[in-house]
């Protein structure tokens, strides 16, 4: 690095209102960065001006994207600064081709979600296999960020500690849960399965997407279908089946914040929309033979009907409203249809792979993805432990909740984000023994971080003070990672999304997801333990510290 400039890139969402919305939050990260730099001696060149017609200063699409990076010195050190959700998609293109050391920094902050944005921008650099380092920091001043920042300023890369993580090869199983983990993969790749897949990438994450032949490989098969169908086939579903699905949900205990305010209110007819949509992806899915679905809905559906977070919570849940083929036949009786929100393909394999493996273990495979959003530390009753913030816009199932359906509510979704409304299925994790995991692809393969964890109670000042950091809307589950630390964590993981199953108790918690892992090793999959998993006896090797690509 010969100047002492550094250029900054900010990427941020496809629609209009949440990038105005969002745009006071990025100018006071951008200048707590710049004053970061400047007392290590750098400046700041933004690489794209502010907007007066949008009222923001992102780069809001994939073309404006190209346009910015064409006149950018390839050589010159970037940092993509992120205090928002972005559409990666908006700066991979150039990022592919720059030359110069890449940072990706994001705010520590529940409300403005950049850690969301960095952590998927960080998993579609690593698909592409785009050298950068990454940070993040509340206020730009502590030495954890000071530190980093000297390193990549000085050196061009940050090596960040990786010694929670330990890969499959280096570790030593018990032979009798490798072998049923292998069997179980044998059997489920020799079977196969349908992936229906609702329009393919959502809100510029290439990093869900799962090549073909990566795919094919586990055994699990995509059924490209069209959000457009689903639409059609919402239109064929009766006001009385849809009718009888709410009436089963409020038979449950399940409540609905209804009101009369259709642009920023929850509404009995949004709430009817959204199980018809429920209703038309079971009986979809059934005539293509699917064995799990995911919905896009951003950007396709949003502009035509209400959310689809109500129809994926019920769908990963096994005890759910019963469907019927238009011969009276119930489809997937019994059985949840795993549903990977966001259409996000690594964890509709993971999901899937979780879902049938729990059952064989005579374990309720009910699972769900989150974003890893945020958290803080907290006395849970054994001291201070890192409490992460994992929330995701509606999707979990109702068995994941304290009082199971009774416990479970629907809320409006955001304005900002979902205009036609439509409600969540929100509720607080249940305490108890979670295994957690990511799939992800890195050197053209298939790779899977997996550990174990808890799910705790907080008090309930606690839990709200969290929800109003965040999305109060959406369900939430306060999250322990065994030996894992904030940081770890964060240099590590691939994706804005984590996997999450329940266990009955912490020692299955650990023997499930030692056979998972052989599950997965089977299946071709590179699989690497995070943190403490007991029972892999491994003599310890862990991957270096590296740069976090």
């Amino acid at each position: 690095m010969s100047t002492k400039e550094v250029l900054l890139l900010a990427s941020g969402d496809l629609r209009l209102a949440a990038n105005k919305n969002c745009w006071a939050a990025q100018q006071a990260m951008e200048k707590e960065l710049a004053a970061a730099l400047a007392r290590q001696g750098w400046s700041v060149k933004r690489a794209h001006a502010y907007d007066p017609d949008k009222q923001h200063g992102f780069i809001d699409s994939q073309r404006m994207g190209m346009q910015v990076f064409r006149s950018l010195n390839p050589q010159q050190p970037i940092i993509v600064a992120e205090s928002v959700w972005q559409y990666s998609h908006h700066v991979l293109s150039g990022l592919t081709t720059h030359q110069g050391p890449i940072l990706t920094v994001a705010n520590w902050s529940g409300t403005w979600p950049g850690l969301v944005g960095l952590l998927n921008l960080n998993g579609c650099l690593t698909k592409a296999g785009v050298p950068y380092s990454t940070l993040w920091s509340e206020d730009f001043t502590d030495s954890f960020f000071e530190n980093g920042l000297q390193q990549w300023l000085t050196q061009g890369r940050i090596a960040q500690d990786l010694r929670h993580v330990t890969s499959f090869g280096q570790a030593s199983l018990p032979a009798a849960e490798e072998e049923t983990g292998r069997e179980f993969a044998r059997r489920f790749r020799q079977q196969k399965a349908i992936m229906g897949v609702f329009d393919e990438g959502c809100m510029g994450m290439y990093n869900a997407i799962v090549p073909d032949e990566l795919l094919h490989a586990t055994g699990v098969f995509k059924e490209r279908l069209s959000q457009a169908t689903l639409y059609a086939a919402m239109r064929e579903v009766t006001r009385a089946d849809a009718q009888g699905v709410l009436d089963w949900l409020l038979a449950k205990g399940m409540k609905f914040n209804w009101g009369t305010q259709e642009a920023t209110q929850l509404t009995p007819a949004q709430t009817l929309e959204q199980c018809k949509m429920y209703i038309a992806a079971v009986r979809l899915a059934a005539d293509f033979g699917c064995d799990t679905i995911g919905i896009q809905y951003q950007q396709g559906l949003k502009d035509l009907t209400v959310a689809s977070d109500l129809a994926e919570g019920l769908l990963n849940n096994t005890d759910r409203p019963p469907v019927f083929s238009a011969s009276g036949e119930e489809l997937y009786a019994g059985q949840a249809l795993p549903h990977f929100n966001e259409v996000d393909e690594c964890a509709g394999l993971d999901a899937l792979l979780t879902y049938r493996l729990w059952q064989e273990l005579s374990m309720s495979g009910d699972t769900t993805l989150h974003d890893l959003r945020w958290g803080e530390t907290f006395d849970t009753g054994d001291g201070e432990e890192f409490v992460w913030v994992f929330l995701i816009s509606g999707a979990a199932p109702p068995s994941h909740f304290v009082d199971g359906y009774a416990g479970t509510s629907s809320e409006r979704q955001p304005p900002m984000y979902f205009r036609l409304g439509g409600g969540s299925v929100k509720g607080v994790s249940r305490p108890g023994s979670i295994v957690w995991s990511r799939v992800y692809v890195m050197n053209g393969k298939l790779h899977c971080d997996l550990g174990v964890g808890e799910a705790v109670a907080l008090p309930a000042a606690e839990t709200q003070r969290r929800w109003q950091l965040t999305t109060p809307e959406w369900p939430i589950m306060h999250a322990v990672l065994r030996g894992v630390s904030r940081d770890q964590m964060m240099a590590r993981h691939k994706a804005n999304h984590i996997q999450v199953v329940y266990a009955p108790y912490e020692a299955k918690a650990h023997q499930a997801c030692r056979i998972k892992a052989a599950a997965l090793a089977e299946l071709g999959v590179e699989v690497h333990f995070c943190g403490d998993v007991v029972g892999i006896r491994n003599a310890p090797v862990p991957e270096p510290a590296t740069q976090s690509a």
